[in-house]
């Protein structure tokens, strides 16, 4: 089975199914990609801050897919914001999965000096020594606020996204600057019933597949790049077995009544002070780890309005490594 393929801004070549590591230990980590691996994953996502990287780089070793066909992500943490200080996580990440190359790099949350971090991250790029370049859950204001500042702009932003959490204002802008939806966190990590949700237990009979299946599927249908994570091989090959069937209209419409996002405290109804506070407070309790409530935000109405005037303002701000 081949996995389809998304074409970055950049001409790059991204699998649209790949495997996460987040939470696997360094001790099962090996084994569990190299069974990834071997059941048809070619994209693997780490990060330093999962403290598993050395574990990736022996499986990607050991294994016997040539490094081409393999696109290894990793990502500089919040303690490696900086020009000096990312340059440094690149070089150990690069040491530590034993790799001359990396295919996507990411600035893995918008904290800190992360402007200094992109300038490392556009050097890099055109050094050769990364593929593509990105972000990890940069909300509306920080993503649009980068793509109208950066001499290159992200090709790829990793966002939490799953049926109660589904992002469409989000997606709509990113597809806008040309920026590619990527999922972490597509079932929720098994959190409030997702995998007994009725609505995609129904969808999933209907279709023969199983709930799991059905949200991996809703996600590719729409664009968006997901990173399933199972230590468990049947589940591996499970989560892999989504393209040999398609969601019909009204799989799709009943799946979107799924999303919660809605909210009487959308950043659309607060003062821009109240906004940011919020948006802030957010940021802060997502990167610690906390778990959102039902509450999300949608697309702001100031960053609309910067987009619409960078639509027809902005100076030719690379995406490519031209």
């Amino acid at each position: 089975m081949t996995i389809p393929m998304i074409q970055l801004s950049n001409g790059v070549q991204m699998p649209q199914e790949g495997f996460g590591v987040f939470q696997i230990p360094e001790e099962n980590c090996e084994q569990v990609v190299r069974d990834a691996i071997a059941s048809g994953y070619r994209l693997i996502d780490t990060a330093s801050s999962y403290q598993n990287e050395a574990a990736v780089g022996r499986a990607i070793a050991s294994c016997s897919v040539p490094r081409e066909e393999l696109f290894i992500t990793t990502k500089a943490y919040i303690h490696e914001m900086g020009y000096e200080k990312t340059m440094q996580a690149f070089n150990r990440s690069l040491t530590a999965l034993g790799l001359d190359h990396l295919d996507l790099y990411l600035i893995h949350m918008p904290f800190g000096d992360y402007y200094g971090s992109w300038r490392a991250l556009e050097d890099l790029y055109d050094a050769g020594r990364v593929r593509a370049i990105g972000v990890c859950n940069f909300l509306p204001d920080r993503l649009l606020d980068l793509c109208m500042n950066a001499r290159i702009r992200p090709m790829v932003d990793q966002i939490e996204r799953h049926p109660h959490y589904q992002r469409a204002d989000e997606l709509a802008l990113m597809r806008t600057l040309g920026v590619q939806p990527q999922a972490w966190a597509p079932f929720a990590e098994g959190l409030h019933g997702m995998f007994d949700e009725p609505v995609l237990v129904e969808i999933a009979r209907k279709h023969g597949k199983t709930p799991a299946q059905i949200i991996l599927r809703w996600n590719v249908e729409q664009g968006v790049i997901v990173i399933p994570k199972s230590v468990h091989k049947n589940r591996m090959e499970e989560n892999l077995a989504i393209w040999d069937f398609a969601l019909d209209a009204d799989d799709v419409a009943r799946i979107t009544a799924l999303d919660k996002t809605s909210h009487p405290c959308s950043i659309r109804a607060m003062s821009p002070r109240s906004a940011a506070s919020t948006i802030s407070e957010q940021s802060c309790r997502h990167n610690a780890g906390i778990r959102r409530d039902s509450s999300c935000f949608t697309f702001p109405l100031v960053a609309s309005t910067l987009l619409s005037r960078w639509k027809t303002t902005a100076p030719s701000t690379r995406s490519v490594g031209s």
